[in-house]
């Protein structure tokens, strides 16, 4: 009755916390993600524990640093390259130098830091530790993939934005002032021509091509009927930049009509639109996602090769437009 009693009682407390954090909803977000990478970390040790490998998952990041430095690191530049605090790298580097697995040595250039490196114990344990992190990696994309396919650079994401604007200062910031990506609905048909038709007007010398003149005037039926997407950017209640997603066939899809009213350029609006874009594609198991440009655009061109765009030959199925002088594709 006792170990029944007990049973119960933990799994009475295991559901209670569960249900306490659904109620919390965003406010135990942090408790959620420590929670979700404790249970990583714990799995993880349990990897290493059944392959003989003495190894802890929390010592993963410095480690890696070190796994593939052509030099010594200091300290300061280990925590710099994956964001730990350098009190967290030093208690790692010392549980890490008790299994003789580091060189902890006085920096000949600066009296105040220490230069690390691996020892000859810890280059040749990473040859067993690669095949697992490979193992561990695949696992861990499908296991990503349940809560989205495009979790990891969703992480970036959130991550970027909370080390550029923190939350104790958003906090003191007026409502309403975050752009938001928006799927289309029929009350937004008429913007899509607003915010590209005069741009495109205007690089055209006021003549549109056939295919810009019926997909301006009808984006759903030029995109939504073929399996394509519509997003457009909202910032407070204006509509403020716009881009179209075309299906090319099963595995590939194009971006195209992308455009960001002047007045709201330079706040990552074009980078939020087209993120949106590449996570459409991971949502449809797509393979590629393609794009047509000018080379009057140098600087949305950098923003292309950053996202992960490379220059290519168009592919059979895309309908090259004829003011098209470069093609990109990044693949998925």
């Amino acid at each position: 009755m006792k170990v029944l009693s007990y049973i119960c009682e933990s799994t009475f407390i295991n559901y209670n916390m569960t249900d306490i954090l659904n109620e919390l909803g965003y406010l135990a977000g942090a408790s959620r993600f420590r929670r979700i990478s404790e249970k990583l970390q714990q799995d993880g040790d349990k990897i290493y524990s059944e392959a003989n490998i003495k190894f802890k998952a929390s010592w993963f990041s410095v480690y890696y640093v070190l796994a593939k430095s052509q030099s010594s690191q200091t300290i300061l530049q280990i925590s710099n390259q994956i964001d730990f605090s350098h009190i967290t790298v030093k208690n790692i580097l010392r549980e890490l130098k008790k299994e003789a697995l580091v060189n902890i040595k006085p920096n000949p250039n600066d009296r105040r830091s220490k230069l690390v490196d691996l020892t000859k114990k810890g280059k040749e344990l990473q040859k067993e530790l690669e095949p697992l992190w490979l193992s561990f990696s695949n696992t861990l994309k499908d296991l990503f993939s349940i809560g989205h396919p495009d979790m990891i650079n969703i992480l970036n994401r959130l991550d970027w934005e909370i080390n550029n604007n923190p939350i104790y200062e958003r906090i003191h910031q007026p409502k309403g002032e975050v752009v938001k990506i928006i799927d289309y609905k029929p009350s937004l048909k008429k913007y899509f021509y607003k915010l590209a038709g005069p741009w495109l007007l205007n690089v055209l010398n006021g003549e549109l091509e056939g295919d810009d003149k019926f997909t301006l005037n009808n984006p759903d039926k030029a995109y939504l009927v073929n399996g394509g997407f519509l997003f457009y950017a909202k910032l407070k209640s204006e509509i403020v930049g716009c881009v179209a997603l075309k299906r090319l066939n099963e595995d590939a899809f194009e971006f195209a009509k992308l455009f960001i009213d002047p007045n709201y350029r330079k706040l990552g609006i074009a980078t939020k639109l087209i993120q949106r874009c590449i996570s459409r594609c991971l949502e449809n198991d797509a393979k590629e996602l393609w794009l047509q440009t000018t080379m009057s655009m140098p600087q949305a061109h950098k923003l292309y090769y950053k996202l992960g765009f490379n220059d290519r030959l168009a592919p059979s199925q895309m309908d090259v437009l004829e003011r098209t002088e470069k093609i990109m594709c990044l693949s998925l």
